[in-house]
């Protein structure tokens, strides 16, 4: 065996032990995803990754939080935990093992590519790599990169049986709502820092489509980079504030990772235009390590997703779907629709504003829905 060999092995070895090592949970990957993002600030989709892995922590947390324990029995929340958990493993297993790669072929100024296979991830990907090494083109690697793992995860997540079942076609819409399944949020501060941070973001349609959710991705790297002020400002923020799962990580106003009310105690409305009411106690939303312990994950099966090259045309800026010329990415103050050449199904840019009406429909629905299971325990009785 050529001495050769043994180095790339040893390479090998070493990216799936680091990153088995960053795996272990939400947490550590959105730590890494940062951490290889400030050593690589050439790497757009990095970051990306880490601010959409915020979002699923606090999916996770929402789990366990004040309203879906209401809404949702014992199985339902673990089934969907377990398809949060599972999806958010796999990208990461796939993802950062290509991360890694390039950070030594980065170090060594050698192309690596070759090793991309042994490492199991799809050869749609050895070319994007291959050209990103000599043009450092981050948009077409990020485009790539969508398309790669939002396919790694359709066939070996969102296409099981168990899933579609248990969550995707059981889910109740006001549940995947309040659980911010179709929001991606980035909080930053704008000036005042005692102020809560704004927030940005987009929502999906219809997460079970795999079209949809690599347009979202599309979409939400260009809301990310396109404006170089608010970018920065939402960098200053993830570097800032450390990731705990609990949504108290951007808006502590409202929320909080301490328990203020008894888990089975009537829910009381506490919102109203944003703001707590008069002596009522934050939403609990508590950090993940408290609710969620480390889960051991399966080996990722399957096969290679890549069979049809109509998945490059995803590459350009209006591949795949056509996104509308006329809304500017860049328009943050109005909530925008990026309309798909499908007709009724929209992407749709959320603002703060959109992001509290929600809150205040959520909180008001579940105060309601308690209150109408009561009158009707009374009946019974």
């Amino acid at each position: 065996m050529s001495t050769a060999t043994e180095t790339a092995q040893d390479l090998i070895h070493k990216i799936r032990r680091s990153t088995a090592l960053a795996n272990r949970n939400n947490l550590t990957r959105t730590a890494a995803y940062l951490s290889f993002y400030r050593r690589h600030p050439e790497v757009d989709w990095a970051l990306l990754a880490h601010l959409v892995s915020r979002n699923g922590g606090w999916s996770m947390t929402d789990l366990r939080g004040d309203w879906l324990p209401r809404l949702l029995s014992g199985d339902k929340i673990d089934a969907f935990f377990a398809f949060l958990e599972r999806s958010n493993w796999l990208i990461f297993h796939d993802a950062y093992a290509q991360l890694l790669l390039y950070e030594q072929m980065k170090a060594d100024h050698r192309d690596l590519t070759h090793l991309l296979p042994q490492l199991g991830v799809s050869r749609f990907m050895i070319p994007l790599w291959k050209e990103f090494l000599s043009t450092r083109d981050a948009t077409r690697l990020t485009r790539g990169l969508i398309v790669n793992e939002q396919q790694y995860i359709h066939q070996r997540v969102v296409q099981q049986n168990f899933y579609q079942e248990q969550v995707l076609q059981s889910f109740p819409f006001l549940a995947q709502c309040i659980l911010s399944l179709n929001q991606v949020l980035f909080p930053y501060r704008d000036g005042d820092s005692a102020a809560p941070p704004k927030l940005i973001g987009i929502a999906i349609r219809h997460f079970p489509s795999v079209t949809e959710r690599i347009e979202a991705g599309k979409a939400l790297y260009a809301l990310l980079f396109s404006h170089r002020d608010t970018l920065q400002k939402i960098k200053n923020w993830a570097c800032q504030t450390p990731h705990t799962g609990s949504r108290a990580d951007f808006w502590p106003h409202l929320f909080s990772p301490v328990r203020a009310t008894e888990a089975a105690a009537a829910y009381t409305k506490r919102l109203s235009g944003g703001k707590l009411l008069a002596g009522k106690p934050k939403l609990y939303s508590p950090r993940l390590n408290e609710v969620w312990a480390d889960s051991e994950q399966p080996a990722a099966d399957g096969t290679d997703w890549y069979r049809d090259e109509k998945w490059l045309d995803y590459l350009d800026e209006h591949g795949g779907h056509v996104l509308d010329p006329s809304s500017p990415l860049v328009s943050f103050a109005k909530n925008i629709q990026l309309f798909f050449s499908k007709p009724g199904d929209p992407l749709l840019m959320m603002t703060q504003d959109d992001y509290v009406q929600g809150l205040n429909l959520a909180d008001a629905g579940i105060w309601l829905a308690e209150k109408l299971s009561r009158s009707e325990e009374k009946k019974d009785e």
